[in-house]
């Protein structure tokens, strides 16, 4: 018997910041047919507030180090403000969305990034998604909207890569549905050249994309998010996207869809 199919979105980019375009999108997924999940940053509206507390944010290689002051506005701006604030518009427009962290219903399981070179402090390595807890929200016709925090089972949240955790819960419940994941942010796509919005590839497989990489055509922020891509791809989830927010709707204009 074929699965279900469920759509899972991640978002992110300047589209958090920007009312207007995070108003759009919401209404685009509102729109959207099925079984879906939702997943969303807001680093930098973090730094933002941390700012305005004296809290500095300190990046390394694009990732926050995250000590007990920045996990605590990590806490209220990805959990309290980004996320409820998604939430109420989503209930604005007819979809019945219940905010969620890894650590409601025990849903995303992490253990602390081993400390290598640089210790990143509060910031988690996803290791197991209940998706059988998550299930009985989908099941009972809720839209499960995840921020970017999971937990340790012992009482410890951590600041968690929201692409990675749209991956995991794409691999997760990919035993129960046929996943299709996007992710979706500012640009149109994989950009071969990130100064030209129409230089989209439209189609990278695994072996196109070790190619490419080895050329070092890709932007290093683009790195992490085509390897989330591949990893959930390599475990069971059917088509991966990347563009604006527009990919969710409108299949005709440029985009990028990965696949093995």
């Amino acid at each position: 018997m074929a699965k279900e199919k469920l759509s899972i979105v991640k978002i992110g980019g300047n589209v958090i910041e920007d009312d207007t375009a995070l108003k759009a999108f919401l209404e685009r997924f509102s729109k959207l047919k099925g079984k879906k999940i939702l997943v969303h940053g807001g680093g930098k509206r973090a730094t933002h507030i941390a700012s305005k507390l004296g809290i500095p944010s300190n990046m390394v290689n694009g990732r926050r180090i995250t000590d007990a002051d920045t996990l605590e506005v990590i806490t209220m701006v990805y959990g309290g403000l980004v996320n409820k604030n998604i939430v109420a518009k989503l209930q604005g427009l007819d979809v019945d969305a219940i905010g969620l962290t890894g650590a409601d219903i025990n849903s995303i399981y992490s253990e602390k990034r081993p400390v290598k070179d640089i210790d990143f402090g509060f910031v988690g390595n996803v290791k197991s998604v209940n998706y059988t807890s998550i299930n009985k929200l989908i099941t009972a016709s809720f839209v499960p909207v995840f921020c970017a925090i999971t937990h340790n089972k012992l009482g410890q949240l951590f600041n968690t890569n929201a692409d990675t955790i749209a991956s995991e819960l794409a691999i997760g419940l990919s035993k129960v549905y046929d996943v299709e994941l996007s992710y979706c942010f500012e640009k149109n796509g994989v950009l071969l050249d990130v100064a030209d919005e129409d230089s989209v590839l439209e189609e990278i497989d695994s072996k196109n994309y070790k190619n490419l990489k080895e050329k070092g055509v890709f932007h290093d922020g683009m790195l992490p998010k085509l390897e989330n891509c591949f990893y959930a791809l390599d475990r069971g989830v059917s088509k991966v996207f990347i563009g604006n927010p527009t990919v969710i709707s409108n299949k005709n204009q440029k985009f990028t869809t990965l696949y093995l």
